[in-house]
């Protein structure tokens, strides 16, 4: 790669690992509140508590108006061409119109909670519930203003702490709460006091920070305008995209039972440690893809294919893992009471194998460049199929049916990106090299189907299944090819700025430079 993206890149490295490393921080965190919350309160209750969420988390995307991307994408910008004096109106203008809507939105779903519980989620007895929850509504917007200007700006640490704080917070209390007796309704308090800590917190630094923007003239309509115009077509976007797993659980609602919700809900609370991987790569490479020349085509299409290999390296074997793992992991941690928790893990792990295909990039690629009208049409891509095939399939094959349909939402909708990106800038997708990492990935699955049958417990095959399948992928990607030298060595280079970088990805590249010589020397 050249100066200029290795720049790019070094920069998204330094912020992909502080998103990756605070975000698994984080779900590790809420990963154990949440398992014991869920054994505390059991299968039925649990299900009870995802509904009660399941409202204010779509008036939350509402709420958005794709003002958090805007800022990401403007605060990343105008740093790089130079016009700092800019960046504070924007976050200013953002802060107000999110506090401002999400207020507006709580006070609305509080009042209509009754009518909500009733005929949306068919359950009246759930409107207390609801009303606690609404509360979130309102500080969600200003925790994701303030992470989306620590993105922007490349301080993605404020973004990881405020993240772990959260995390702690919601675990801490909710737990406490429901050992108190008071069940579903201390769970609710605790998510909601997550949010209201964590908030607080990063709307204190945000406004520390934003003394360093200093400008000469603020122009409210201006900036909104900007925002607005960027964050139209890309906020009905997230919006789709994000109503997928809420209009799920509606779905769910009417067909299913409580105690299938909470297996659905306890296989969806895995797939978040394969969204604590993806979601902050693709939110790294927002601020990477809008610091460079719409124009360089050449260098465009470089890093596309660059950004496209390495989370496949990262991404994939993490979901043929999890998905061959699955049964182990649900009785591992949940033990014998989600019994259908487990096949549904594996199903919605499909999601993850479009990885190779552009699906964690095409979003930051496209909103990177400005071109938010196509991450709008993949968003309708992915949520008319999804919306139409899900209630059908779940009719006909339950939960395992609605999963079925969110998978092949994802798949047209990110064949739909893929195609726009080749004709607009001819990128590539499944070089030979990514298709050995697809090769590789499964292959490597085969000896965990083959360790199932043998008679140890779920948590010592957990354990010795997950540590061989890394150790033979890891030593098939430089054996095979699927990873060169001048790869390593600028993996090495990009990362030799994080000071604390984990133990186990120095290790791992050490190891597979090591065989690559050795490779070499034969």
């Amino acid at each position: 790669m050249g100066t200029e993206l290795i720049r790019v890149a070094k920069g998204s490295v330094r912020g992909g690992f502080f998103l990756v490393s605070g975000t698994v921080m984080a779900t590790i965190v809420m990963a154990i509140g949440t398992i014991v919350t869920a054994r505390l309160l059991g299968p039925e209750f649990y299900g009870q508590y995802t509904l009660a969420f399941v409202f204010p988390q779509i008036i939350f995307i509402i709420a958005d108006l794709g003002i958090s991307q805007g800022i990401i994408k403007f605060t990343a910008s105008l740093r790089s061409k130079g016009e700092t004096q800019r960046v504070a109106g924007i976050v200013r203008t953002g802060l107000i119109i999110r506090a401002s809507v999400g207020a507006l939105l709580f006070l609305v779903t509080y009042a209509l909670s009754g009518p909500i519980a009733s005929v949306l989620l068919q359950r009246p007895e759930l409107t207390f519930y609801l009303q606690v929850a609404s509360i979130s509504i309102l500080f969600e917007a200003i925790f994701t203003t303030s992470i989306s200007f620590f993105v922007g700006i490349d301080r993605s640490e404020f973004n990881a702490l405020t993240t772990n704080i959260h995390a702690t917070i919601k675990t801490i209390v909710s737990i406490a709460l429901v050992l108190l007796g008071f069940g579903v309704i201390g769970a609710v308090v605790g998510y909601v006091s997550g949010f209201a800590v964590a908030a607080a917190v990063g709307l204190v630094i945000l406004l520390v920070l934003l003394r360093d923007y200093k400008a000469d003239s603020y122009d409210f309509t201006g900036d909104l305008k900007t925002l607005m115009r960027y964050g139209g077509p890309l906020y009905l976007s997230l919006m789709l995209i994000g109503i997928i797993p809420l209009y799920s659980n509606l779905i769910l609602a009417f067909f299913e039972t409580d105690v299938a919700i909470g297996n659905y809900k306890a296989a969806a609370n895995f797939i978040q440690l394969l969204a604590a991987i993806s979601i902050p790569i693709t939110t790294s490479l927002l601020p990477a893809f809008s610091k460079l020349d719409s124009s360089a085509k050449d260098d465009i299409k470089t890093f596309f294919q660059h950004t496209v290999k390495y989370s496949t390296l990262i991404v994939l074997p993490l979901a043929v893992m999890m998905m061959l793992l699955a049964d182990d992991v649900i009785q591992t941690i949940y033990g014998n009471d989600f019994q259908s928790a487990g096949i549904f893990l594996a199903a919605y792990c499909l999601i993850y194998f479009l990885v190779g295909f552009g699906s964690l990039t095409l979003p930051s690629f496209f909103n990177g460049l400005g071109k938010t009208r196509e991450t709008l049409k993949m968003g309708l891509f992915t949520f008319i199929p999804m919306a139409v095939l899900s209630p059908l399939l779940a009719v006909a094959y339950g939960v395992l049916g609605l999963i079925l349909g969110i998978v092949l939402g994802y798949a047209i909708g990110t064949f739909y990106g893929l195609y726009k990106a080749r004709k607009g800038f001819s990128v590539d997708y499944l070089s030979r090299s990514t298709t050995k990492i697809y090769a590789i990935a499964l292959g490597t699955g085969i000896p965990l189907l083959l360790f199932r049958f043998l008679p140890v417990p779920s948590f010592v095959s957990l354990v010795v299944g997950s540590f061989l399948y890394l150790v033979v992928y890891l030593t098939l990607l430089p054996l095979t090819g699927a990873i060169t030298e001048n790869e390593l060595q600028t993996l090495t280079t990009e990362m030799e700025q994080i000071r604390f970088l984990g133990t186990y990805a120095s290790l791992s590249l050490k190891y597979m430079q090591k065989i690559l010589r050795r490779k070499e020397k034969t």
